[in-house]
């Protein structure tokens, strides 16, 4: 039942999008499973795509609202994961030192509510998190959205203040933390 229901759901987002989405079989995984991720692939140099997703405050929110800044891109599974919770703590802490031209992102499929009460519960305010649970689109137009999970894999991109990928790292296996500082560095060369 669980299956089908997620069958139908992306089903369904493809149709409202119009057309199929790319699949990249084995981009991650999970416990060693190959995964299956929709949407293009980016790379460094690649113009970051706009996407809208909800605030804590079901207010939406687009890329283009942190122009003028560095802004990293985190994706994880859920903030309720033991990983999720590490990274996005992690990213809280490093916040500090980045200064006001560094807005942190982390996005997740969990609903607004989650991601406040969670927040809250974990003392985070350095990092936004935004919920991409309504439409994916920030999962499809990054290529993280994971087709048998509905869930955003794990994955960290760096925008500079122009609206350039400057880093992307889609973590392989998702379980594991991103690389943080291959992330921080492709930061601090952008704002310093």
């Amino acid at each position: 039942m669980e299956l089908w229901l997620t069958v139908l759901s992306i089903a369904v987002l493809g149709l409202a999008l119009g057309e199929a989405l790319p699949e990249r079989k084995g981009a991650t995984e999970r416990r060693g499973t190959p995964l299956t991720l929709l949407g293009p692939e980016l790379k460094v140099g690649d113009k970051a795509p706009e996407f809208t997703a909800l605030d804590n405050g079901l207010n939406p929110v687009k890329l283009s609202d942190f122009r003028g800044k560095v802004v990293v891109l985190a994706s994880v599974p859920s903030l309720d994961t033991p990983v999720c919770d590490i990274e996005t703590r992690r990213f809280n802490r490093e916040a500090a030192a980045l200064g006001k031209d560094v807005a942190i992102v982390t996005i997740s499929m969990d609903l607004p509510f989650a991601q406040k009460r969670w927040c809250g519960a974990a003392g985070v305010q350095s990092v936004q998190t935004l919920s991409d649970h309504r439409d994916a689109a920030f999962g499809t137009a990054y290529g993280v959205l994971i087709k048998e999970l509905r869930l955003l894999a794990r994955a960290v991109f760096v925008v500079d203040k122009g609206g350039v990928l400057r880093h992307v790292q889609i973590v392989k296996e998702m379980t594991q933390e991103p690389d943080y500082a291959a992330a921080l560095a492709a930061v601090k060369a952008l704002a310093p």
